[in-house]
């Protein structure tokens, strides 16, 4: 081993020895540099020390074999051991000392293993990763995207959906954890730019999944936060959101669903950039299954390109589901036949399929007469005075009174933010300067 190698281990085990953190964090930042010269030693360096007892060093070894990897071609296998076990028995008092070294590693670890199309194998690992640094349950990393991506890579979306699920209620920035140790300045801005395009990606690799897993309405959700976050100007990961949110609104309200009106990004930038989808939200307006069929085959290669083919066909059978439900407003019996006729399938067996599968998502009622071939529209049995109703309208009571509760929780924290507080008092005095305004004296060329 190295001179040089050797004091960065004597450095490590003397200060963690001594429960320096914040200062051996400082200057194992500079040695990364170093580390990476030395990549083909890394594996000497790692049996000196203990993952538990010299965490921090550990972990810019890490960083330094991931930042190496293009030109050292390690094993996947050798990585994503050093990952699991780093994880399994790091301290985690040493790693928030470190918070930003150790999302570059996770960071690092996701674009490794997406190249070696092992995707499914970090998983679990990115997702103890947040299980560590993560403060509340509820808080958003910038290690969200990543198990994200890592999830749709791998089509395994059992591991994330409880993170998805969870309402986010604080957000953890890279920015701000540079700044509370002191790093460089320019190291923030980098950081901060970062923490935009992480959030961005979370809920643009979230609706992406529940779209996967057809939970629309989810989907929906997802995809608005990312395309009406406030920006200057336009992301492409907001473009691409916004394509895909057109097609989901049409799929679940039939229209495009509302934005608000501050989202200026979207007017200016993103409308001309999803000129086919517009087109197709206007075709869907139509209520015509054979327009749509045929607008969708025009822009089919542009559909293609985005990656939205699948979803185009979605929005092409909720057309079909839609008008069926306009027929159950309109007849009470209408023949399988006449069903396909109205609605512009290709045969009664098309549109029997259809029923009957709407019948079984609980999205109309209505019985089948095999014999002639007739359908029977219903309205809704239920009358809302089951046990079950009963349990969960109080469920969502409950849901509601605690966002409530969450809402004047956060309220309170903005009003006593101290900045929030001095902008105010600086608008106030704005406000009070324009009202009175100072007389002038003297020559007005002057």
């Amino acid at each position: 081993m190295s001179s040089a190698l050797e004091n960065y281990v004597n450095q490590v085990r003397t200060l963690s020895a001594a429960c320096s953190y914040r200062e051996l964090a400082d200057e194992l930042g500079e040695s990364l540099s170093l580390l990476v010269r030395n990549w083909s030693i890394l594996d000497n360096v790692l049996e000196t020390l203990d993952i538990q007892q010299h965490t921090l060093g550990v972990l810019y070894v890490l960083l330094a074999k991931l930042h190496s990897a293009a030109t050292a071609n390690p094993e996947p296998a050798q990585i994503i051991q050093l990952m699991r076990d780093f994880l399994q028995r790091s301290n985690v008092e040493q790693l928030r000392f470190a918070v930003c070294a150790f999302y570059e590693t996770c960071h690092c670890f996701t674009e490794f293993i997406v190249q070696k199309q092992l995707s499914i194998l970090g998983i679990k690992i990115l997702s103890r990763a947040i299980d560590q640094i993560r403060q509340l349950d509820t808080q958003l990393t910038p290690l969200h995207a990543d198990l994200c991506q890592l999830s749709l890579k791998a089509k395994n979306f059992s591991v994330v959906l409880p993170y998805l699920d969870a309402d986010i209620t604080d957000i953890s920035t890279v920015a701000a954890e540079c700044k509370n140790q002191q790093q460089q300045q320019s190291q923030n801005t980098m950081d901060a730019n970062n923490d935009a395009k992480y959030f961005l990606l979370y809920y643009y690799y979230g609706g992406m999944i529940y779209t996967a897993i057809k939970n629309y309405d989810r989907a929906l959700y997802f995809f608005e936060v990312c395309i009406t976050t406030p920006a200057m100007a336009m992301s492409h990961i907001m473009l691409e959101a916004y394509k895909k949110f057109l097609m989901v609104s049409l799929i679940v309200e039939g229209k495009i669903a509302y934005i608000p009106k501050n989202t200026q990004v979207i007017g200016r930038f993103m409308k001309p950039q999803a000129i086919y989808y517009h087109d197709l939200v206007n075709v869907y307006a139509n209520s015509s299954s054979e327009e749509l069929r045929i607008i969708i085959l025009k822009y089919s290669e542009a559909f293609t390109r985005d990656n939205n083919m699948g979803l185009a066909k979605k929005v092409a059978t909720s057309l079909y589901k839609r008008n069926i439900q306009r027929l159950t407003k309109t007849f009470l019996t209408l023949s399988l036949s006449d069903v396909a006729s109205r609605v512009q399938l290709a045969s009664a067996s098309d549109a029997e399929r259809y029923i009957l599968n709407m019948i079984k998502s609980g999205e109309i009622y209505a019985t089948i007469n095999q014999k002639d071939g007739m359908v029977l529209f219903k309205n809704d049995p239920e009358k809302y005075n089951s046990p079950d109703m009963f349990l969960n309208v109080q469920t969502n009571i409950t849901q509601v009174l605690d966002l409530v509760k969450q809402i004047n929780k956060m309220e309170e924290e903005i009003l006593l933010n101290p900045m929030y507080v001095k902008k105010s008092l600086g608008s106030q005095d704005d406000d009070l300067t324009s009202q009175h305004p100072k007389p002038f004296s003297g020559d007005p060329t002057d």
